[in-house]
């Protein structure tokens, strides 16, 4: 049996005081938008599953002998560990003219709004220099706001579980949201792998920037987990207003062998080679129990970062609870 990267299982979902959520089996999580200590005696929640990619020594040697001989190539072995695509909880339907694309979210997807609210969401298809068709969501939750995220999801999420939340942040903080599945994900074409990323949040670029003109300097490009791997490599070719690197991963040799030292050839996700290259503003979000993405890798990036904001380092938090509050976030003097 392939071992598998833990899902994120960042299903959105609100409490009664209007804070974005994130539910799974064992926990519930507040999504990232800004900094709060959890309470001291919050137990820890367990993850629900041995996550296999971040824990190298655990694996059987059946296992072992799958991952890395079926087949012996460093792309499909990252592509084993890294990708958990969930079944597809939406579906997009084009009308004759094949301009505009109808959502259709299933009940997997648990949308947490009224018709109205799903008005908002303008989906679409467009297509990658590697020749998938990926799916994309523009989420005007703000017609006057100055930013839109470009937001780069966690690796076991679509598009249709993470409607709700986009619609929830961006009304939180005046923002527009932009986000698109990987390819292999949601309706979008073709397989997961390192290099499809890349591609893909090129596509997701270009398309923000061509259809609804706006310009790099009122983007801030968003990773979370698996999504900060697309998001520093877009950043380290382009500038944008800001740069937000949530539970991020130094590598993937690092993050499954942690004594790892440097960046050899086969090494898949090299963020730790790329963010000396992003010249936009950098903040770094990161847990300091996460079991995840060990804290020493937001701590490393950190030190790469050629201009970094104050990092919200969220004491005795894991990989998918860290409390973060909304408005305060974007007056934050971290920037």
């Amino acid at each position: 049996m392939t071992p598998r990267l833990r899902p994120d299982n960042n299903l959105p979902v609100f409490n009664e005081s209007g804070v974005v959520l994130c539910q799974n089996d064992s926990v519930s999580d507040i999504h990232p938008i800004c900094l709060s200590r959890r309470k001291s005696n919050q137990k820890q929640a367990k993850p629900r599953a041995e996550n296999q990619f971040f824990r190298m020594n655990n694996l059987s040697i059946s296992e072992i002998c799958c991952l890395f001989c079926c087949p012996p190539c460093p792309s499909k072995i990252a592509s084993k560990l890294a990708f958990l695509p969930p079944e597809p909880t939406y579906s997009l339907m084009c009308d004759d003219s094949g301009s505009r694309w109808t959502l259709h979210l299933s009940e997997r997807a648990d949308w947490q709004y009224s018709a109205r609210e799903r008005d908002a969401i303008e989906c679409f298809m467009t297509r990658t220099s590697r020749g998938n068709r990926i799916a994309c969501m523009f989420v005007r939750c703000a017609p006057s706001a100055r930013y839109t995220l470009l937001f780069s999801h966690g690796n076991a999420v679509d598009l249709g579980q993470m409607s709700s939340f986009y619609i929830g942040l961006g009304s939180r903080i005046n923002c527009n949201v932009f986000s698109y599945d990987y390819s292999g994900y949601g309706a979008s074409s073709g397989k997961p792998s390192e290099k499809n990323l890349y591609a893909d949040v090129d596509a997701a670029w270009q398309a923000l920037r061509s259809r609804y003109g706006i310009r790099p300097e009122n983007v801030i490009v968003y990773g979370q987990s698996i999504g900060t791997v697309p998001s520093v490599d877009l950043a380290s070719r382009y500038e944008s207003a800001a740069v937000i690197l949530h539970s991020p991963l130094t590598s993937g040799m690092r993050v499954a062998f942690p004594d790892t030292k440097k960046t050899y050839c086969f090494d898949a996700f090299p963020n730790i080679d790329k963010i000396a290259k992003v010249t936009s503003p950098v903040l770094l979000i990161h847990g300091t129990e996460d079991e995840i993405i060990d804290f020493s890798h937001g701590l490393a990036l950190y030190e790469r970062c050629q201009r970094p904001a104050e990092p919200l380092w969220v004491e005795g938090a894991g990989h998918n609870d860290v409390e973060l509050y909304g408005q305060n976030y974007y007056n934050n003097k971290r920037w």
